[in-house]
């Protein structure tokens, strides 16, 4: 039955400004496009918050990204030497989880979120071991308890997380999420190796850039095809996603997360093989072997890394890498207690006018000889090319004053009458 518009409750509402009617009802557009099952072949999981979407892909264990596998069997006893977690030594490939996220913004906080979550993991195959590849989607803000339910299952079996910068982004935020909702974070207490720290060791003197993307074009040789969308593009294209409901754009997201995921697996084992075994005749880089031959060193393993600057020397530098390799070889060659090998590093170095090989000459003849003459030659000659110029103003005053005093000190020395100040150098 029409209710009558005419009746005194209708007057007494029109007269309070209340409009009655379905003409002043708003219009809600409902929204049109692809939605993300038109888009991608996924499924959904029923979890105790909600059902979530997962896109899966499957790699087979002769899969190559680039020219490197995704698999590797090389220990990790220098993985965790650098990482200074002794637990990566008992971990088989399996506990690893290689984790990579999209999210609504990149500063941080309670107000950003991970719409996109890519998990990989190896499992027994039918063909060995498959790396197994699940994808993780929120729809809309309400299906995140769903989203980190469902990871939390998937994530159960690892102990160990691989991400780039996940130790400062990633891996805090997953975690401020987790929090939120009152759910257990899944990964607490897993080890956690960060690749982006050791690509900027191995590839910061080499490459201009350390971006995953970079490294995987550059190192693993595996460039994206033209479904790749830049980073910086993506929390808006969510945006429009959540606006006009339309998933097609979403593809190249996905895209670009799975391929993030599939590099990390790839650079994980090629860093693994690098450290394990560093003559490795794929090494074609000199600044490459001088990487290693300088990680090696902060690593106290002295012996090898004097036969890595040996053998980066023997390659393709540039005259700056060259004699940078050559100082850094000369003083660990000193510390090793050889000095007839620093000797001969210094000499060559000097001879092409490098003032810290005069300095280091200098200190050997007097400290380890007494050849006080001869201190004074190399002193007398790193002045000289001091004086002629061609090195920055600050560097400069730093070389004259401590050359100055040294001489004064050796003259004093000379004269049987050693100078007072400073403590010998």
């Amino acid at each position: 039955m029409k209710p009558d518009q005419n009746s005194p409750l209708f007057d007494k509402l029109r007269s309070l400004g209340v409009k009655t009617g379905a003409d002043n009802i708003p219009f809600v557009k409902k929204k049109t496009g692809h939605s993300i099952q038109d888009v991608l072949d996924g499924r959904f999981i029923f979890t105790r918050r909600g059902e979530a979407f997962i896109y899966e892909q499957t790699y087979q264990a002769d899969y190559r990204h680039g020219w490197a596998p995704l698999e590797t069997s090389a220990p990790l006893n220098l993985m965790a030497a650098w990482a200074k977690d002794p637990r990566l030594l008992d971990l088989p490939l399996d506990a690893f989880a290689f984790v990579d996220t999209e999210t609504s913004g990149l500063a941080g906080g309670t107000g950003t979120y991970a719409f996109l979550v890519g998990v990989g993991r190896f499992e027994p195959s039918a063909s060995g071991r498959a790396f197994r590849l699940l994808q993780f989607f929120m729809r809309d803000p309400g299906e995140e308890p769903a989203l980190l339910e469902a990871l939390a299952e998937f994530l159960a079996p690892c102990s160990a997380l691989v991400t780039y910068n996940g130790k400062a982004f990633d891996a805090p935020l997953l975690t401020t999420r987790y929090t939120l909702h009152s759910i257990p974070v899944p990964f607490e207490g897993y080890t956690h190796v960060d690749l982006l720290h050791l690509a900027r060791r191995l590839w910061r003197d080499r490459l201009p850039s350390r971006t995953l993307k970079y490294i995987e074009e550059n190192v693993l040789a595996a460039p994206r095809s033209s479904e790749e969308v830049p980073g910086y593009e993506i929390p808006w294209l969510y945006f429009d996603y959540l606006r006009t409901g339309n998933a097609m754009p979403l593809k190249g997201v996905f895209y670009h997360n799975a391929m993030d995921i599939v590099a990390l697996a790839a650079l994980f084992g090629h860093t693994a093989a690098l450290l394990h075994d560093p003559f490795d005749e794929r090494i074609q880089h000199g600044l490459d072997v001088i990487a290693l031959a300088k990680l090696h060193e902060d690593l106290s393993h002295w012996d090898m890394a004097a036969r890595l600057y040996e053998r980066g020397l023997e390659m393709d530098l540039g005259a700056e890498d060259f004699w940078k390799a050559v100082r850094r070889l000369a003083v660990l060659q000193k510390r090793r207690g050889d000095l007839e090998e620093a000797v001969r590093w210094w000499e060559q170095a000097a001879a092409q006018g490098h003032v810290f090989a005069c300095v280091e000459l200098a200190k050997h003849c007097e400290h380890r000889h007494r050849d006080y003459p001869q201190a004074r030659k190399w002193v007398g000659l790193a002045l000289e090319l001091v004086s002629s110029g061609g090195l920055p103003d600050y560097i400069q005053q730093h070389w004259q004053a401590e050359l100055e005093h040294r001489l004064q000190r050796l003259e004093g020395k000379l004269n049987g009458k050693p100078a007072k100040g400073k403590k010998n150098l």
